[in-house]
């Protein structure tokens, strides 16, 4: 057998994504060069690694013994690499993070500093719901997660980075009556809800009930991207993280709607196990977070100030 790690490469992202096409995507190769490097994989095989049915591909109990396979040499191969840089004095190894879908909005400016100075770091960056999150916490899956609400469940080192702030939003073009109260709008329209489990929801629904605020007309969004712009088109309103909406208030596409007890201020968490023993490249990343936090805000946040 002659075949290569680009080989293995390619046929372990075929694999984990079923599909050649969204692993040429992924590989950023074209399409007809991940079908010619996985023929010529196969070739070097009596037993087949894959099968189409209709136009669907699947892997074969072979292909995924043989993928376990890849994987392993890959991660060795990665090893050989991060412990030869790391004997140059380098800061080099893989930093796995997970994230709650709204701290997209937070984490990748307390990353690119970290990852630029250090170019033998591979980032891994899951953007999930929270309850994917605390999992991955659990399984020691993860180096750090970024949350706004700590789970209680876990015993977890923290280190607080900035505030989350929940603001009432609604479209520029919203049609209420300047009459109506604030307190009429949960009451007479609809009022758009993250997903069951969601930090985001959890903040709204505690504060709703808190104020003794009836909500007959409800909707249920699964992601912020969606909810958001089901606020803009009109569909309703909803309390959303302010660090999400940054673009649409200055296009004016949404506007925040003042009411007593608004914002909700919660903090955005780096957390990890307390048992937790960090690799050389996670410690190196706590201590820059420590180092450099407040500079990360002040230079990318600085226009929370505004609201």
């Amino acid at each position: 057998m002659n075949y290569t790690l680009h080989q293995l490469q390619i046929f372990l992202k075929i694999t984990q994504l079923k599909s050649i096409t969204k692993a040429s995507e992924a590989l950023f190769l074209s399409q007809p060069a991940v079908s010619i490097q996985l023929k010529k994989f196969q070739d070097q095989f009596s037993i087949p690694l894959t099968e189409v049915v209709g136009r669907q591909l699947y892997v074969t109990d072979f292909g995924w013994e043989i993928a376990e396979a890849a994987e392993k040499i890959l991660n060795e191969v990665d090893a050989i690499n991060y412990k030869t840089m790391s004997f140059k004095g380098q800061v080099a190894g893989r930093l796995k993070i997970s994230v709650v879908s709204t701290g997209k909005y937070v984490m990748p400016y307390f990353l690119s500093d970290f990852t630029n100075k250090n170019k033998g770091v591979d980032l891994i960056m899951d953007v999930t719901n929270k309850q994917s999150v605390v999992k991955s916490l659990e399984n020691n899956e993860v180096d750090f997660s970024l949350v706004s609400v700590i789970p209680d469940q876990l015993n977890l080192n923290r280190v607080e980075l900035m505030e989350n702030r929940l603001y009432l939003i609604g479209s520029t073009k919203d049609k209420f009556s300047r009459k109506v109260s604030t307190k009429k709008i949960f009451e007479t329209y609809p009022m758009l809800y993250r997903e069951n489990g969601s930090a985001t929801r959890n903040a709204m629904e505690s504060f709703i009930a808190s104020h003794n605020i009836s909500t007959p007309k409800r909707m249920e969004l699964t992601s912020n991207e969606a909810l958001k712009q089901a606020v803009i088109a009109g569909l309703g309103y909803s309390i959303m993280p302010l660090i999400g909406i940054k673009n649409e208030l200055k296009n004016g596409d949404l506007k925040i709607i003042p009411f007593k007890g608004l914002p909700i201020i919660t903090n955005w968490n780096l957390v990890w196990q307390k048992s937790k023993n960090l690799s050389p490249v996670a410690q190196a990343y706590l201590d820059f977070i420590n180092n450099e936090k407040e500079r990360i805000i002040k230079e990318n946040f600085d226009w929370y100030k505004d609201y």
